[in-house]
């Protein structure tokens, strides 16, 4: 089994160490929430791991992500290990690696996929690094990933960036597929034929070539709010989808899909429309992702 320091204990990371708990993991978590950390500072979690120390992070991208790493520059020691597992551009990456290897550390980035569901159902985890700093922190990859074989749920995708340069296509992607489902919901919705558009959606879960995991969370979401009328159509969008474009544009790559997925997020802060309610949904089922709550004005409502 192996010790383990895990900064950052919101909807993620609070799970994570449960799941790596339960798998006979010693996990001592860092939080500036203090009612759910168990240490009182970065420093004193550095000072409860024995070296050398694995310490994963799994804070907001960008300024929050930076500081902590150079934080935890100053308080590692030659041998120590940094895994960053949040949604950092997979460039932040490159450089966060080069300021710890002037002190030895070793660094690591992994994009994580699985939301809210992942302390049961496990992580899709895909990581960037040297291998010998993979194979070290394997056992943590093997606990956190679903059960099953290895390759369905984890890859070594390459070198520093890749982990991240491979979670942000991965989203790219779940913006096209959420917004192919929204856009079937909303024609279904507008239909003149088409009386019960819920159950049209939950009739595909089974034996049809469009069932999957986010198909089955918006049947969810319509079994609590079958017109979705509690939502507004306003959906936020995290960085990735943008990254996953301009790298398709860097790299002359043809994304309309995921482009497409993009520009409707942003059209959806202009004007409310089910198709957007039920991207809002989407994102609240598989990642407790906030949502905006429908008001008498937000014009929600069904089109039938």
């Amino acid at each position: 089994m192996v010790q383990l320091g895990l900064v950052g204990l919101g909807k993620m990371g609070f799970n994570m160490r449960e799941r790596l708990r339960r798998a006979g993991h010693e996990v001592i978590g860092y939080d500036r929430n203090q009612e759910v950390s168990d240490s009182e500072s970065l420093a004193d979690l550095v000072s409860r791991l024995a070296a050398p120390r694995i310490v994963w992070i799994m804070v907001p991208a960008g300024a929050p992500t930076q500081a902590t790493v150079e934080e935890l520059n100053d308080l590692l020691a030659e041998g120590d290990l940094i895994i960053e597992g949040g949604n950092s551009r997979f460039t932040d990456d490159q450089k966060h690696a080069a300021l710890l290897e002037k002190n030895g550390i070793g660094y690591l980035d992994c994009g994580v996929s699985g939301g809210v569901w992942g302390l049961d159902n496990g992580y899709g985890l895909m990581v960037g690094g040297e291998s010998a700093f993979v194979e070290r922190a394997m056992p943590v990859f093997d606990s956190l990933r679903p059960e099953g074989p290895r390759e369905e749920g984890f890859a070594h995708a390459g070198k520093v960036g890749a982990g991240h340069f491979a979670k942000m296509v991965h989203n790219g992607i779940e913006y096209g597929l959420m917004q192919a489902y929204a856009e079937g919901f909303e024609l279904l919705d507008a239909s003149t034929v088409v009386d019960d558009a819920p159950a049209v959606i939950k009739a595909w879960q089974r034996g049809t070539v469009v069932r999957s995991w986010l198909l089955d969370l918006l049947v969810r979401a319509l079994d609590s709010d079958p017109e979705l009328d509690d939502l507004r159509g306003y959906v936020e969008d995290s960085g990735e989808g943008r990254w996953t474009v301009e790298e398709a544009i860097n790299h002359a790559v043809p994304a309309p899909v995921i482009s497409a997925a993009l520009f409707a997020r942003f059209a959806s802060r202009q004007e409310d429309s089910p198709a957007m309610r039920a991207v809002a949904a989407l994102r609240n089922q598989f990642g407790g992702h906030a949502v905006h709550q429908a008001g008498p004005s937000s014009g929600a409502g069904s089109t039938n």
